[in-house]
Protein backbone atom coordinates (compact mmCIF):
# COMPACT_ATOMS: atom_id res chain seq x y z
CA UNK A 1 0.00 0.00 0.00
CA UNK A 2 1.25 3.49 -0.90
CA UNK A 3 1.63 5.53 2.28
CA UNK A 4 3.18 8.58 0.63
CA UNK A 5 1.53 11.88 1.40
CA UNK A 6 -0.59 13.44 -1.33
CA UNK A 7 -0.74 17.07 -2.36
CA UNK A 8 -4.11 18.77 -2.63
CA UNK A 9 -4.20 21.20 -5.54
CA UNK A 10 -7.15 23.49 -4.93
CA UNK A 11 -8.34 26.31 -7.15
CA UNK A 12 -11.13 28.77 -6.59
CA UNK A 13 -12.33 28.64 -10.20
CA UNK A 14 -11.83 26.59 -13.34
CA UNK A 15 -10.36 29.74 -14.92
CA UNK A 16 -7.27 29.07 -12.73
CA UNK A 17 -6.72 25.64 -14.31
CA UNK A 18 -4.48 26.71 -17.24
CA UNK A 19 -1.90 27.98 -14.71
CA UNK A 20 -2.55 25.45 -11.95
CA UNK A 21 -2.07 22.43 -14.19
CA UNK A 22 1.61 23.43 -14.27
CA UNK A 23 1.78 22.47 -10.58
CA UNK A 24 0.21 19.13 -11.38
CA UNK A 25 2.81 18.52 -14.09
CA UNK A 26 5.64 19.18 -11.61
CA UNK A 27 4.10 16.85 -9.03
CA UNK A 28 3.71 14.16 -11.70
CA UNK A 29 7.37 14.65 -12.72
CA UNK A 30 8.39 13.82 -9.12
CA UNK A 31 5.84 10.99 -8.86
CA UNK A 32 4.07 12.76 -6.01
CA UNK A 33 0.43 11.72 -5.71
CA UNK A 34 -2.01 14.62 -5.98
CA UNK A 35 -5.63 15.49 -6.54
CA UNK A 36 -6.97 18.69 -8.11
CA UNK A 37 -10.29 20.22 -7.03
CA UNK A 38 -12.31 23.41 -7.41
CA UNK A 39 -13.46 24.73 -4.04
CA UNK A 40 -14.33 28.32 -3.24
CA UNK A 41 -13.91 30.14 0.06
CA UNK A 42 -16.97 32.20 -0.88
CA UNK A 43 -19.18 30.07 -3.14
CA UNK A 44 -18.62 26.69 -1.42
CA UNK A 45 -17.39 27.63 2.06
CA UNK A 46 -18.72 24.53 3.83
CA UNK A 47 -17.19 22.15 1.27
CA UNK A 48 -13.86 24.00 1.39
CA UNK A 49 -13.79 23.93 5.20
CA UNK A 50 -14.75 20.24 5.27
CA UNK A 51 -11.99 19.36 2.80
CA UNK A 52 -9.41 21.33 4.79
CA UNK A 53 -10.49 19.88 8.15
CA UNK A 54 -10.17 16.31 6.83
CA UNK A 55 -7.15 16.72 4.55
CA UNK A 56 -4.58 15.35 7.00
CA UNK A 57 -6.73 12.33 7.87
CA UNK A 58 -7.28 11.75 4.14
CA UNK A 59 -3.55 11.38 3.49
CA UNK A 60 -2.56 14.85 2.32
CA UNK A 61 0.73 16.40 3.40
CA UNK A 62 0.56 19.80 1.70
CA UNK A 63 -2.24 21.94 0.30
CA UNK A 64 -1.77 24.27 -2.67
CA UNK A 65 -4.45 26.95 -3.08
CA UNK A 66 -4.78 29.12 -6.18
CA UNK A 67 -7.13 32.09 -6.14
CA UNK A 68 -7.41 35.54 -7.61
CA UNK A 69 -8.86 38.87 -6.57
CA UNK A 70 -9.97 38.59 -2.90
CA UNK A 71 -7.94 35.35 -2.71
CA UNK A 72 -9.32 34.10 0.60
CA UNK A 73 -8.94 30.44 -0.35
CA UNK A 74 -5.47 29.80 1.10
CA UNK A 75 -6.35 31.61 4.32
CA UNK A 76 -9.57 29.65 4.65
CA UNK A 77 -7.62 26.41 4.27
CA UNK A 78 -4.95 27.53 6.76
CA UNK A 79 -7.73 28.34 9.24
CA UNK A 80 -9.11 24.82 8.95
CA UNK A 81 -5.98 22.65 8.67
CA UNK A 82 -2.63 22.30 10.39
CA UNK A 83 -1.05 21.14 7.12
CA UNK A 84 1.34 23.47 5.27
CA UNK A 85 -0.64 25.66 2.88
CA UNK A 86 0.99 27.28 -0.14
CA UNK A 87 -0.94 30.12 -1.73
CA UNK A 88 -0.79 30.80 -5.44
CA UNK A 89 -2.09 34.32 -6.11
CA UNK A 90 -3.55 34.51 -9.59
CA UNK A 91 -3.20 37.40 -12.02
CA UNK A 92 -6.31 39.14 -13.26
CA UNK A 93 -9.04 41.46 -12.09
CA UNK A 94 -8.91 45.23 -11.69
CA UNK A 95 -5.52 45.12 -9.92
CA UNK A 96 -4.03 42.43 -12.20
CA UNK A 97 -3.28 40.15 -9.25
CA UNK A 98 -1.78 42.60 -6.76
CA UNK A 99 -4.93 42.27 -4.63
CA UNK A 100 -4.58 38.47 -4.71
CA UNK A 101 -0.90 38.67 -3.79
CA UNK A 102 -1.53 40.92 -0.81
CA UNK A 103 -4.55 38.92 0.36
CA UNK A 104 -2.56 35.68 0.18
CA UNK A 105 0.58 36.90 1.90
CA UNK A 106 -1.11 38.83 4.77
CA UNK A 107 -2.20 36.09 7.16
CA UNK A 108 -2.62 36.51 10.91
CA UNK A 109 0.09 35.19 13.20
CA UNK A 110 -0.29 31.47 13.86
CA UNK A 111 -2.05 30.74 10.55
CA UNK A 112 0.72 31.09 7.96
CA UNK A 113 0.38 30.67 4.24
CA UNK A 114 3.56 30.31 2.23
CA UNK A 115 3.09 32.46 -0.85
CA UNK A 116 4.65 32.15 -4.29
CA UNK A 117 4.71 34.67 -7.12
CA UNK A 118 1.67 35.64 -9.16
CA UNK A 119 0.72 32.58 -11.25
CA UNK A 120 3.60 30.72 -9.55
CA UNK A 121 1.91 27.31 -9.58
CA UNK A 122 5.05 25.44 -10.62
CA UNK A 123 7.07 26.92 -7.76
CA UNK A 124 4.25 26.04 -5.37
CA UNK A 125 4.60 22.44 -6.49
CA UNK A 126 8.40 22.52 -6.09
CA UNK A 127 7.88 23.87 -2.57
CA UNK A 128 5.40 21.07 -1.84
CA UNK A 129 7.98 18.54 -3.06
CA UNK A 130 10.61 20.10 -0.76
CA UNK A 131 8.22 19.99 2.20
CA UNK A 132 7.40 16.32 1.60
CA UNK A 133 11.07 15.50 0.99
CA UNK A 134 11.86 16.39 4.62
CA UNK A 135 10.48 12.99 5.63
CA UNK A 136 10.82 11.07 2.33
CA UNK A 137 14.40 10.14 1.43
CA UNK A 138 13.52 8.87 -2.05
CA UNK A 139 11.79 12.15 -2.86
CA UNK A 140 14.72 14.10 -1.41
CA UNK A 141 17.07 12.25 -3.76
CA UNK A 142 14.83 13.06 -6.74
CA UNK A 143 14.84 16.72 -5.75
CA UNK A 144 18.63 16.73 -5.38
CA UNK A 145 18.97 15.13 -8.83
CA UNK A 146 16.59 17.70 -10.32
CA UNK A 147 18.69 20.52 -8.86
CA UNK A 148 21.92 18.93 -10.15
CA UNK A 149 20.39 18.49 -13.63
CA UNK A 150 19.23 22.12 -13.60
CA UNK A 151 22.73 23.32 -12.67
CA UNK A 152 24.28 21.15 -15.40
CA UNK A 153 21.89 22.59 -17.99
CA UNK A 154 22.84 26.14 -16.98
CA UNK A 155 26.57 25.28 -17.15
CA UNK A 156 26.07 23.90 -20.67
CA UNK A 157 24.23 27.07 -21.75
CA UNK A 158 26.95 29.21 -20.12
CA UNK A 159 29.67 27.40 -22.09
CA UNK A 160 27.75 27.85 -25.34
CA UNK A 161 27.24 31.59 -24.77
CA UNK A 162 30.86 32.06 -23.69
CA UNK A 163 32.07 30.29 -26.84
CA UNK A 164 29.79 32.35 -29.08
CA UNK A 165 30.89 35.58 -27.35
CA UNK A 166 34.56 34.68 -27.77
CA UNK A 167 33.98 34.09 -31.49
CA UNK A 168 32.57 37.60 -32.05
Amino acid sequence: MDNRKKVAVIMGSDSDWPVVKGACSVLKQFDVPFEAHILSAHRTPAAAADFAKNARANGYGVILCAAGMAAHLAGAFAANSILPVVGIPMKGGAMDGMDALLATVQMPSGFPVATVALNGAKNAAYLAVAILAVSDEELAQKLEQFRADTAAAIAKKDAAVAAEAAAL
